[in-house]
């Protein structure tokens, strides 16, 4: 970076340089007009990669992987106006899901701001995004020419990354860009020293248990705690019930993992949750789509939380023993506590098992006998993957029969927009994935309605020749949606199926240099998954199954949560 003999460079050198000294390595945009100065100096480094993609949007699903992966932000541009917009909902993924991120965005000159005066714009493109984006980041500021970037960049990195992580967001003016700033020593971030906290309670609570279960979120995940939580569960052995985030924590082969609960939860994970007497919630929120509405089933069982967001600690289930502090302080201390003890809950898991065999999996949908159904074919090819492998998933049924089906293993990640539930989120999000993990399979699972949200991204894929296999779980409608409508508006398929279309899928893909091939039925599953998952280079498998198939078991709504569909009828309407 070329600098003056009075130490100063541009602000544009200056974050250029800031990414870099904090190892950001991958940076997403779409070019624009109000980020090019930033996008010119980045793309000098010889560390920092620039990734354009062809939608802003897929930009923030790219980072948002990145950071569920990593623990670490990413950072994605974007320009003033509707590229700044665009970014919205992939910032409200990061935020909900927890994720740190940063973006940035260009601005008009300062001199081009509307400011106070009662018109709508100024400025070409402007827009105020810092206002718009506030209540969904960690923090969110406009530069401007007296602010102090040093102080404001190591702020907003600081914020991304620290308690409870998320996105931030900084706006830059153009003519702030091109700014002469002067370097000065940088100060190091300190940490205070945390106090002890005395984890007697909780032990006492675990040896006084008979059917204790571990509620395992997304919060260990973030937390970089995985297999410090995989030590804890292997010395207590205390079985595990999964959050969606949370599927991939265990092998599938553990013995102390029972499954995913939620309202698409496993049945007899949903129902261990009714028979336990302990519940240990680690890294979850403890959201409505976990537990259904109706939580009277929580209130006579004995409760652990720990949570390190006040908020979310004493919300919905606040009775019981709650302790507001991080995960890996948690599991450095109980693991002290826990060195003298036994603890034997074998006959509990062998109530587990039984409640796994009385429920399988296949019981939950009915087949045609040649018919090829989704848990069958998703497990079989989670089966066949020997390697290291994250799955980016999109939202809607094909979402659920993944997360209810798959087969992991330690390591394996399971990556889909939780909070938000973004449809669109998964061939970006593979994307982003791909190009930081060179190592691992990556195979995306979306819906036919998920791949036209972002379906310009496979120009990307396959320009770049990225090694991503994309299973396209075709039913030619929104099947979640009319599920919901068959449940309460008597099968009126009002853009679900009514008014709703789908391309030839094939033809698309080929159409942008991918190779891509059709599944329909039983008789093709073996060759069909063989050439799926053989060898280099982008691959598009089109399963084809009828639009009336339902996603089961799901909570009842309005009943407590281990009363599931189709077995019981739901009390009221749900938001789906």
């Amino acid at each position: 970076m070329e600098q003056t003999q009075n130490n100063t460079v541009t602000v544009a050198d200056f974050l250029s340089d800031f990414l870099e000294e904090k190892k950001i390595s991958k940076v997403f945009q779409l070019s624009g007009g109000m980020i090019t100065q930033l996008i010119d100096s980045i793309s000098q480094k010889n560390k920092i990669q620039v990734f354009s993609l062809f939608h802003e949007q897929s930009c923030a699903f790219a980072i948002s992987a990145i950071g569920r992966i990593t623990k670490k932000p990413s950072v994605a541009f974007a320009t003033s106006g509707p590229g700044a917009t665009n970014l919205i909902t992939g910032i409200g993924d990061c935020y909900f899901d927890s994720i740190p991120a940063i973006f940035i965005t260009g601005q008009v000159n300062t001199f081009e701001l509307k400011g106070n005066r009662e018109i709508r714009q100024l400025g070409f493109q402007e827009t105020n995004i810092v206002e718009m984006v506030k209540p969904i980041t960690k923090m969110a500021v406009q530069l401007n020419e007296d602010d102090d970037i040093i102080s404001i960049l190591n702020e907003l990195y600081q914020a991304s990354i620290s308690g409870r992580p998320g996105p931030v967001l900084l706006d830059i003016p153009m003519n702030v860009q091109r700014l002469k700033i002067n370097l000065t020593e940088r100060g190091a971030v300190t940490k205070e020293p945390k106090d002890k906290v005395d984890l007697k309670d909780v032990v006492e609570l675990i040896s006084n248990s008979k059917r204790p279960l571990i509620w395992a979120g997304n919060g260990i995940h973030l937390a970089d705690s995985e297999n410090s939580f995989r030590d804890f569960v292997e010395k207590t052995k205390i079985p595990c019930v999964l959050t969606l985030h949370g599927i991939d924590l265990l092998s599938s082969k553990s013995k102390m993992r029972v499954g995913m609960i939620g309202s698409y939860g496993n049945r007899w994970a949903n129902k261990c949750v009714a028979e336990s007497d302990l519940i240990i919630f680690l890294g979850s929120r403890i959201d409505i789509r976990q537990t259904g509405a109706n939580l009277s089933l929580f209130q006579d069982k004995k409760i652990i939380r720990i949570d390190n967001d006040k908020s979310e600690l004493t919300n919905r289930i606040s009775h019981g023993c709650l302790l507001e502090m991080e995960l890996t302080d948690f599991f450095i201390e109980i693991d002290e506590q826990l060195k003298s003890i036994d603890f034997d809950f074998n006959n509990w898991i062998e109530e587990i098992e039984k409640l796994k065999i009385a429920h399988p999996i296949k019981n939950e949908t009915i087949l045609l006998e040649s018919e090829l159904g989704p848990y069958e074919l998703i497990e079989t090819i989670s089966e066949k993957i020997n390697n290291r492998v994250t799955y980016t998933v999109d939202v809607g049924s094909h979402q659920m029969w993944a997360a209810q089906s798959l087969k992991f293993k330690v390591g394996d990640r399971f990556l889909t927009s939780g909070g938000m539930g973004s449809m669109g989120f998964s061939i970006p999000a593979a994307i982003g994935t791909r190009v930081l993990d060179n190592d691992s399979d990556v195979i995306v699972i979306v819906g036919d309605g998920s791949f036209q949200m972002n379906i310009q991204e496979l120009q990307f894929i396959s320009n770049s020749k990225l090694n991503i296999k994309i299973l396209v779980v075709n039913n030619e409608s929104l099947g979640m949606i009319r599920q919901f409508q068959d449940s309460y508006m008597e099968g009126r398929y009002f853009g679900t199926k009514w008014g709703y279309s789908v391309p030839n899928i094939c033809a698309v893909s080929r159409a942008y240099g991918i190779e891509s091939m059709t599944l329909t039925g039983k008789s093709e599953l073996e060759s069909r998954i063989d050439w799926f998952l053989s060898g280099l280079g982008p691959k598009l498998l089109e399963f084809k199954l009828r639009s009336d198939l339902d996603v089961f078991p799901k909570i009842a709504f309005g009943q407590t949560m281990d009363k599931m569909e189709p077995e019981f009828i739901p009390l009221g309407m749900e938001s789906t």
